[in-house]
């Protein structure tokens, strides 16, 4: 199944490939917490950035591991390279575009220790 989705002023369109069911990840760590992000882990030859590459601006903290990316006119982070899953993206499942029909399982991520729960994650 084809989603579309980006962020709130749309200069940053991105299209995915996924199949039903979907789980998403809802991690409680110091920047997930507070946008309220939820995480559909999409393989890299999955997601397709559709425009906006020079929308984007980059953000690192702590090990510096993922590259945060937030589009420079609205500030919406719609999708970004985890460092829990360096092979994917993840996508901001609710910038996917509406009316897609899709109820994901959403599953407690605990980013405030992310070394132990990155070893539940298959």
């Amino acid at each position: 199944m084809r989603l579309e989705g980006g962020c709130h002023c749309g200069a940053v369109r991105f299209a995915v490939s996924v199949s039903p069911p979907l789980e998403v990840l809802d991690c409680n760590c110091s920047i997930c917490s507070k946008t309220g992000y939820l995480h559909l882990i999409v393989p890299h030859s999955d997601f397709e950035l559709l425009s906006g590459s020079d929308s984007l601006t980059s953000y690192r903290f702590g090990t510096g591991a993922a590259e945060h990316l937030f589009c420079r006119t609205c500030g919406i982070k719609s999708f970004y390279q985890p460092r829990s899953h360096p092979e994917a993206w993840s996508v901001h499942f609710r910038c996917l575009d509406p009316d897609h029909g899709l109820t994901p399982a959403v599953l407690p991520f605990d980013g405030r220790n992310w070394e132990a729960a990155r070893a539940t994650l298959s």
